[in-house]
């Protein structure tokens, strides 16, 4: 046994040099994709922090109302951002919230179009679905280690983190979604002269909607899943009140917090849920 972990396989090595050669080369990029992602970032809590806390809430209370048509849901999501601003978290939610919502809209804008091109190129799906794999299976602790290398502390390493650690579940549920088009679907479009944007447009994706919804309730529940690790690199929000719990043995501090990240997950989750039955 000893000759081989004496002739150990550098995989960390490789992958710290990996690093260090994409912070050489592409450090203009890499300032670019930080100061987007900062700059989105601002302009979100921005909008969420600037009004009235209760004009958010007739906001999201509106919106609520525009996908469900159901008072009893609205009534629910007002009522529970009444009681986080009961238990005066509403800055920490606002910053959460921003970064779930970049979060999805990164990963929606990467996962979509990849699931697509992968249910159209078998191939392509087979090669990128051991790198989907490691993503997910990959622990979060481990992407924060590049993020500070390449963004140091703050909200963007939290966002970059999230989006590598969710991505993977808008590319596998778009790429089901348009992979289920059933054939007969497909020749009826083709027999009438439909090109493949077409079939892309008027059958793939509509048939495809309710999967590519469930991949954006993914991406929500998952990224609320990591506001706690991102906490760990500096990123605001709720899960800083979690891991100062934690480092207190607060046990009031920690079932306050994470029973508002709880409360977020429901509402988030209830507002898009009658989007999928409806599809």
């Amino acid at each position: 046994m000893e000759w081989l972990t004496e002739n150990k396989i550098p995989v960390g090595a490789w992958a710290s040099a990996f690093f260090d050669w994409l912070k050489d080369n592409f450090e203009g990029v890499i300032e670019i994709l930080a100061d987007g992602a900062e700059a989105l970032i601002d302009g979100l809590l921005w909008l969420l922090q600037t009004p009235h806390p209760f004009f958010i809430i007739a906001i999201f209370v509106a919106l609520t109302w525009f996908l469900q048509r159901n008072w009893k849901t609205c009534l629910f999501v007002g009522l529970g951002f009444l009681f986080i601003v009961n238990q005066d978290y509403w800055e920490e939610m606002t910053e959460s919230l921003t970064l779930v919502i970049c979060s999805c809209l990164v990963c929606m804008a990467i996962g979509v179009p990849i699931g697509i091109a992968a249910a159209h190129r078998p191939r392509m799906y087979r090669f990128i679905q051991p790198v989907l794999d490691l993503m997910q299976t990959l622990p979060t602790f481990v992407y924060l280690i590049p993020a500070i290398v390449f963004f140091g502390i703050g909200m963007v390493p939290g966002l970059i983190a999230t989006v590598i650690f969710v991505v993977p579940a808008p590319i596998r549920l778009t790429y089901l979604g348009i992979s289920s088009t059933p054939t007969p679907l497909l020749e009826a479009a083709e027999a009438f002269g439909g090109t493949s944007s077409q079939k892309l447009r008027k059958v793939e994706l509509p048939h495809a909607l309710p999967q590519i919804m469930a991949g954006l309730n993914q991406t929500i529940m998952l990224s609320l899943s990591m506001v706690v690790v991102a906490a760990l690199v500096g990123a605001d929000g709720l899960g800083v009140p979690v891991v100062r719990a934690l480092n207190q043995v607060n046990t009031a501090l920690g079932f306050e917090s994470g029973f508002i990240i709880v409360v977020v997950a429901i509402i988030l989750d209830r507002m898009l849920r009658i989007q999928q039955d409806k599809t």
